[in-house]
């Protein structure tokens, strides 16, 4: 008895198809009780074992093919803002324009204190002295949104970058260890607030270690120093992710050390605990880092002629003098006063004392690590054969790192602790403050920022959770 005399007809074409018999072709012939599966069946069109694949080929490609399209669409139609949000400055501009670098805080002066000047109005006060900062960071964190909400609107808007939210991504920078609440707002301002298209939220770091990787491709570590206004990172990065156990802070940062500025002249000479803004342009003159500390404030002892650190720095009065500036050295008087009436600063061993608290916290009662030895400790935290990439792509960023002698003392301190068969080589960019946003502008011009960021509709669609699994912070 066949397998298929028991099944009614009906059901037979039911359950194999109805595709003919091959005895209903002409010059077919019949198989009692069999009937070719259905891939096999000759449907008359060409050969089915290769159509299936060159199907699947032909649809990948064309896949392929829309999906870099789609990409093509993405980077030409949006444009993106990169906006690296400083706790002093904010680096800001568009991926094909150039930087901006503009106070990230408001101020209110002393003569009108009632009106709030916001980032680069600055310009517009004509006595800056008594400045009162309104800053939207605190220890180096963002909890003042207010005022950072004012800013942002006045960097988006009609008198800096008319921004059309609708047909802008932004890239914008965090600090590292930033709290869960802190993220959520700011996810919340971005797309809800001003409703940017697509945002991708990273550490400045990474940025800078992209645009590293970017200039030497053929290394594959770096380790970036990061000194900015409130605190110095170290950060190790390796193939572009960061090594998060050998993350190290230091608490000590350009503010810091404008405050020890203001309390040292304030004790020895003048009081200028007010004078936040204008000993924080003192600072810039004429601080620089000592190679040889104890040498240094031998000299800064010695009295007329011989001593060479010794300088005269002439306090702007906001009338005829604008800006404050260094005496030249010939123009100094060494004994006696001035006749000229100008307000005069005599800065010695502050010049090169204030800077060392970056190397040596534990000079004003904090018990840190100084900027070398712990860019040597966080790398001994890392694999044993990863440590010599380390050692020679050591890259300093953010505006400490501008002090002359800043780059020579990091090298001359990490080369004396470190073993003698490695090699040691720190790079000190041309501009280390603008350094991170440049890595966010070669970012936006990657074939995959696409899959870095997070669009508008996939927050709308699953909130913060989104941006969690996405961003590497």
């Amino acid at each position: 008895m066949h397998f298929h005399s028991w099944i009614s007809p009906e059901r037979k074409r039911l359950w194999l198809g109805s595709t003919p018999n091959p005895a209903d072709k002409p010059g077919g012939c019949a198989v009692p009780g069999f009937r070719l599966p259905l891939l096999l069946r000759d449907t008359g069109s060409a050969p089915l074992s290769s159509a299936p694949a060159n199907h699947r080929v032909r649809k990948n490609c064309e896949q392929k093919g829309r999906e870099e399209k789609a990409k093509a669409v993405f980077r030409a139609e949006m444009t993106t803002l990169v906006l690296d949000n400083g706790a002093y400055n904010a680096k800001i501009g568009y991926s094909h324009e150039n930087v901006s670098v503009i106070p990230n805080c408001q101020f209110r002066s002393k003569t009108a204190r009632l009106k709030t000047f916001t980032a680069n109005q600055i310009d517009e006060i004509k006595d800056p002295s008594g400045l009162f900062y309104i800053l939207p960071f605190q220890k180096g964190y963002l909890v003042n949104w207010d005022v950072q909400r004012q800013v942002w609107d006045y960097l988006f808007g009609k008198e800096m970058y008319q921004v059309d939210f609708l047909d802008t991504n932004v890239i914008i920078t965090e600090p590292y260890f930033n709290f869960t609440s802190i993220q959520e707002s700011m996810n919340e301002i971005l797309f809800e607030e001003y409703q940017f298209q697509a945002v991708l939220r990273v550490n400045a770091g990474a940025l800078s270690a992209h645009r590293y990787f970017r200039d030497n491709p053929s290394e594959l570590c770096c380790i970036i120093v990061d000194s900015g206004y409130s605190f110095t990172h170290i950060v190790p990065y390796c193939r572009s992710k960061k090594k998060k156990e050998a993350i190290i802070r230091i608490n000590v940062g350009g503010k810091l050390l404008t405050n020890h500025l203001k309390e040292i002249i304030s004790y020895r000479q003048l009081h200028v605990m007010d004078e936040t803004h204008v000993i924080n342009q003192v600072k810039e003159d004429v601080c620089y880092v000592s190679q040889d500390f104890y040498r240094d404030m031998d000299i800064a002892k010695l009295k007329g002629e011989e001593n060479t650190v010794m300088i005269d720095y002439v306090l702007p009065d906001f009338s005829t003098i604008k800006k404050g500036f260094c005496k030249p050295r010939e123009e100094m008087v060494l004994s006696g006063k001035y006749k000229s009436g100008e307000q005069i600063l005599r800065l010695a061993n502050e010049r090169f004392a204030v800077p060392e608290i970056l190397f040596n916290p534990s000079d004003i009662g904090i018990q840190e690590m100084g900027i070398p030895e712990a860019i040597v400790y966080s790398i001994q935290n890392l694999p044993e054969e990863m440590q010599p990439h380390f050692f020679k792509n050591i890259v300093l960023t953010g505006g400490n790192s501008l002090f002359p002698g800043f780059r020579d003392r990091v090298y001359s301190e990490v080369r004396c602790l470190t073993p003698t068969d490695y090699d040691v080589s720190v790079v000190l960019p041309e501009n280390p403050i603008t350094y991170a946003w440049e890595g966010g502008k070669l970012i936006s011009e990657n074939d995959d920022f696409e899959d870095m960021v997070v669009t508008r509709e996939d927050y709308e669609e699953n909130g913060h959770s989104v941006c969690e699994e996405k961003f590497d912070i």
